[in-house]
C-alpha cells in the first residue's frame, strides 16, 4: 500500500511520516509511506494525507504554487475515490472557502467555511492550544475501537464550520461544540494533530491505514 504525505510547504512532514510508519508497524499493517510533492505519487498513491499548519490563505497558495497538484487530488480523490485523510488546516482544506485574513477558496470537496472560533466564555483562549475529549456524534470506521472521549491534542484558532452535520464524526467542547472529526465518503479530517495524540492518534492513523470507504 502506497501512502503519500502531501509536501506542500505546510506541515509536520517529518513526525507526520514517523506517525504512520509507527501505526501501520504497531498494527502489522504494509504500508509505503512516501513524503512528496509530485501529482503523479498522488495520482498512483492508495491512500492520501494532506497535514497543515498556519493560515488557510498560506496553505492553499502552498498547494496551488506546485505545478498540477491541485489537480491531481481532485483526479485522485473526487474522480478515483481514494482513500484521504487531512490533518488541521489540511482538514479546512477541504472547505468551500476560508475567512482568515480575507476569504479564500477551498477545495469545495466537503461543504462549509471555516471560521473565526468565538467562545461564549471570554475566558478561553484562542488559540486552543491542548488537550480536549471527543464527542462522537456520527459513528465512522476511523473512530472504531478507540476510547470513548478520547483525548486528542489541538492548535487551532479557526475551525470547520460543516454545512451538513451528517458530515461530523465528533465534536469537542470548547465555549461551544467545535467540530473535531469531518467525513463524507472516501474523506476523514481531524482538526487535531493525530501525530501528537500518543496512543488515541495512532489508533485514528491505524484505523485510516485499514478503512475501506
Amino acid at each position: 500500500m502506497k501512502v503519500v504525505v502531501i509536501d506542500y510547504g505546510s506541515g509536520n512532514l517529518r513526525s507526520c511520516a514517523k506517525a504512520f510508519e509507527r501505526a501501520a508497524n504497531d498494527h502489522n499493517i504494509k504500508a509505503n509511506i512516501i513524503v512528496s510533492p509530485n501529482p503523479d505519487d498522488v495520482l498512483t498513491a492508495d491512500r492520501i494525507v494532506l497535514p497543515g499548519v498556519g493560515a488557510f490563505a498560506d496553505c492553499r497558495s502552498g498547494l496551488d504554487a506546485v505545478s498540477g497538484l491541485v489537480d491531481a487530488m481532485n483526479e485522485a480523490v473526487i474522480k478515483n475515490g481514494k482513500p484521504f485523510f487531512g490533518i488541521c488546516v489540511g482538514m479546512q482544506l477541504m472547505a468551500d472557502v476560508g475567512r482568515e485574513f480575507g476569504d479564500t477558496n477551498g477545495l469545495g470537496w466537503i461543504g462549509g467555511e471555516v471560521v473565526a472560533m468565538k467562545p461564549s466564555n471570554p475566558n478561553l483562549k484562542i488559540p486552543h492550544m491542548g488537550w480536549n475529549d471527543l464527542k462522537i456524534k456520527n459513528p465512522h470506521p476511523l473512530l472504531a475501537g478507540l476510547p470513548i472521549g478520547g483525548h486528542a491534542y489541538f492548535v487551532h484558532s479557526y475551525q470547520f464550520a460543516v454545512s451538513d452535520e451528517k458530515n461530523v464524526a465528533a465534536e469537542i467542547e470548547y465555549g461551544g461544540l467545535l467540530s473535531a472529526v469531518i467525513a463524507k465518503d472516501n474523506m476523514v479530517g481531524t482538526q487535531f494533530h493525530p501525530e501528537k495524540s500518543q496512543g488515541f492518534g495512532l489508533g485514528i492513523i491505524a484505523n485510516f491505514l485499514s478503512w475501506n470507504p
